[in-house]
């Protein structure tokens, strides 16, 4: 919504917004931008003279200000169709999709158009480094969006994503989410093959070939090229024959610790990357993001130099300081699939230090304990666990800590928590704050602590 808003000032519109909890780095964006924030959903924060209210997905009917809006008969919409009647009209759009990586990916995307000299737009669900914003609406005919499955808003039930009709569509994976709207995995694969279904013909589907419910996807009908990505061959020998290449898109590491490939097309090296992202997820979302841009003429071998400069996004495993020899992450994580996959980059980065993890089980699933059980083994990767239990989560943390590998411990607040962390905490060790949401400041917090002690 934070993106949304910075298009339409953008386009010359007059632009002010509410939300519940308004925290960094999108409401600094909203600020540098001139767009006036208000804090709390009440029906005297829309100005008498706005023409048009966009509402977000996470406001439902009984929502005082959406009440209002509905009452006096005003003119509203939702972020999705906003988009897609606003902005991507007589554009070339590459939608990126998926459970994992979809901002990182996007953000990668447009970081090889630029350096193609496209001059994309973009709506990027964070704040990327190397823009400094989260979406513009750019020169050139490309627009590259983060394509959501969640749904649209409370008077529209369709997964955000169908409304923006891409020429390409990323799949990068599918697990199952969004507890809160979701009753199971079925249910997401057939919001993912409405999207398959708004692909032309002339465009191009990039999926990822190692992940069998995309497969699944694919099977109730396809009617758009295909062109896979992954790093096991072992997975994908269904698609080529002996000897022949198991992934249109793939990729030889050099480095373990994801820093360091080669990326190969069909079969064919055509290049090396070495650039600051960790982990074999963000290889695979360099490799997606490199097929799109394939995918509209970009010449691949000539923008693989570009990524060695990526800075990505915030909150991706960003370090945001060092104090005392602890260095300090904030990580954006939450669902266990990417705690793990992150943690596996972590430790293949740092070795035999230690690996802390400070984390808020936040989400809608999280809460509603959707993933309770996978979570103790997602965090294999960290040798100390402490977890902000807050009151309103519906599942027993000390079970969760009882099954960690390494120590582990629940407290109620973020106060204790840094207090907890600063208790165990010592020189070498790396400590990742994970957190969907504001986490209280608690990672900066934390840092200052550090900051102060080391004088």
């Amino acid at each position: 919504m934070g993106g949304v808003a910075a298009l339409a000032r953008e386009l010359g519109h007059e632009v002010e917004g509410s939300d519940q909890a308004v925290y960094p780095p999108m409401s600094t964006q909203l600020e540098q931008l001139g767009i006036a924030l208000r804090q709390g959903y009440q029906p005297g924060n829309i100005s008498p003279d706005c023409d048009e209210i966009v509402v977000g997905n996470a406001l439902s009917r009984g929502n005082g200000a959406v009440e209002q809006v509905l009452d006096d008969g005003r003119r509203y919409t939702s972020g999705a169709q906003w988009l897609s009647e606003r902005v991507l009209p007589g554009r070339d759009t590459l939608a990126v999709a998926g459970t994992h990586g979809k901002t990182t990916t996007t953000t990668i995307l447009t970081w090889l158009l630029e350096a193609a000299g496209r001059a994309p737009g973009f709506l990027i669900g964070g704040v990327a480094e190397d823009f400094g914003v989260s979406a513009r609406i750019g020169a050139g005919r490309e627009f590259v969006v983060e394509a959501d499955e969640y749904d649209t808003a409370f008077f529209d039930k369709r997964s955000k994503f169908v409304h923006y009709r891409p020429l390409v569509a990323i799949l990068n994976n599918l697990e199952y989410d969004h507890a809160d709207i979701f009753p199971d995995v079925a249910a997401i694969q057939r919001q993912f093959h409405h999207l398959v279904r708004t692909v032309p013909r002339r465009g191009r589907l990039i999926v990822n070939g190692e992940d069998e419910r995309l497969a699944e996807v694919l099977a109730m009908g396809c009617w758009t090229p295909v062109e896979t990505f992954g790093l096991d061959a072992g997975l994908a020998r269904h698609a080529a024959g002996e000897g022949g290449a198991a992934y249109t898109w793939s990729a030889r590491l050099l480095a373990d610790d994801g820093s360091a490939f080669v990326v190969v097309h069909d079969g064919v090296e055509i290049g090396e990357v070495r650039w600051p992202l960790l982990g074999r997820h963000n290889v695979m979302n360099a490799l997606a993001a490199l097929a799109s841009a394939h995918a509209v003429g970009v010449d691949v071998a000539s923008v693989l130099p570009a990524l060695a400069a990526f800075r990505s996004v915030k909150r991706r495993l960003e370090v945001i300081g060092e104090a005392g020899g602890i260095t300090v992450y904030d990580d954006f994580a939450h669902h266990p699939t990417a705690i793990a996959t992150t943690l596996a980059g972590l430790r293949a980065r740092v070795g035999g230090a230690r690996i802390v993890v400070a984390m808020e089980p936040r989400s809608n699933s999280m809460r509603l304990g959707a993933h309770a059980e996978a979570l103790a083994p997602s965090l294999d990767g960290a040798d100390t666990v402490v977890f902000l239990h807050r009151p309103e989560l519906a599942w027993d943390a000390g079970k969760v800590v009882a099954g960690l590998r390494g120590e582990g411990v629940a407290v109620p607040d973020a106060a204790v928590l840094i207090e907890a962390l600063r208790a165990r905490v010592r020189a070498g060790d790396h400590v990742v704050f994970m957190s969907n949401g504001g986490f209280d400041g608690a990672p900066r917090r934390f840092l200052a602590v550090l900051q102060d002690a080391a004088g």
